[in-house]
């Protein structure tokens, strides 16, 4: 897969974004987190809709899949390489390090030197890959020293096992801390039409022409129902909640690369269905209002 004008996909209809420079790829990608089982824990419930999933992103153009070490744990990776390895050429997986899993549903931060280097050696064993193109740092762990932490991504990124470094869940303060030490392309905070608490990092993204990757960004499902806001103005337009959620998000800002999940290949394109829907000027006012 490559980008070019004359690609008609789905996911090419949402705009290309340049990684760090060198790294081209469709601004609606796809999150596979919920490719897990319940609570991001152990194997999927039906694991042939798993790599179904995974396969059909690639048909409808998707580009860049997200994911972590500590989705299942472990699960994910493994499947987006059992579905998708060897992959097809422009495909950009982006994972994370620096949470571990005790148990369902619950994360702990470990941003440990040793941990996130054993973390990316599994990584790219997992992935069947020698350099992750995105490697992020899933949460800022308060009881390492930060130097530590982003140290231990630069020095694997001079291996050459990590071509650009991205940020997860951090405020303006966190990533001009962190750019002290070391250039980053990305950031993934939680943010959608209804969850606009990280507006201030969107907006310095956007002037520091970083990606912002927002996870959950469908946000909670009272906003997708029939009579709120966002539901009204899809309605108008003769599409589904979720499609102009995503449709806003992408209009928000031209560094926004959304990253919706889910583990149905119906839900998959929906969600990259959102690419074709122009969201004219009086919808995108009444969901920026609906905040």
């Amino acid at each position: 897969m490559t980008l070019s004008t004359v690609d008609t996909t789905p996911a090419a209809k949402s705009g290309t974004f340049l990684l760090g420079g060198d790294v081209l790829v469709y601004r609606l990608g796809f999150g596979a987190m919920r490719l897990t089982g319940k609570g991001i824990w152990g194997e999927p419930r039906d694991r042939r809709e798993a790599i179904a999933v995974l396969r059909r992103a690639i048909d409808l153009g998707v580009n860049l899949i997200d994911t972590a070490d500590s989705y299942g744990p472990e699960v994910s990776e493994r499947l987006i390489a059992e579905a998708l390895h060897p992959y097809p050429a422009g495909l950009v997986i982006a994972t994370k390090a620096g949470l571990e899993r005790p148990g369902p549903d619950q994360w702990t931060p470990n941003g440990r030197p040793a941990h996130l280097r054993a973390a990316l050696e599994g990584s790219l064993r997992r992935l069947k890959l020698e350099r992750i193109d995105l490697y992020q740092l899933h949460r800022i762990d308060s009881e390492v020293p930060l130097a530590d932490q982003i140290g231990t991504l630069q020095r694997m990124q001079e291996e050459g096992k990590v071509r650009h470094i991205g940020l997860s869940e951090v405020s303006v303060a966190d990533i001009e801390r962190v750019r002290q030490m070391t250039p980053i392309v990305s950031v993934q905070n939680r943010y959608s039409p209804a969850d606009r608490a990280h507006e201030r990092v969107l907006d310095y993204c956007e002037r520091e022409r970083l990606a912002f990757l927002p996870w959950y960004p469908l946000g909670a499902g009272a906003a997708l129902r029939r009579r709120s806001p966002l539901a009204k103005a899809a309605e108008a337009l003769g599409a589904t909640p979720a499609q102009a959620a995503l449709a806003w998000l992408l209009r928000r800002s031209p560094v926004m690369l959304p990253i919706p999940g889910t583990s149905s290949v119906k839900h998959l394109e929906e969600n990259i269905g959102a690419a074709l829907l122009e969201l004219p000027d009086r919808e995108f006012e009444v969901i920026s209002r609906a905040a």
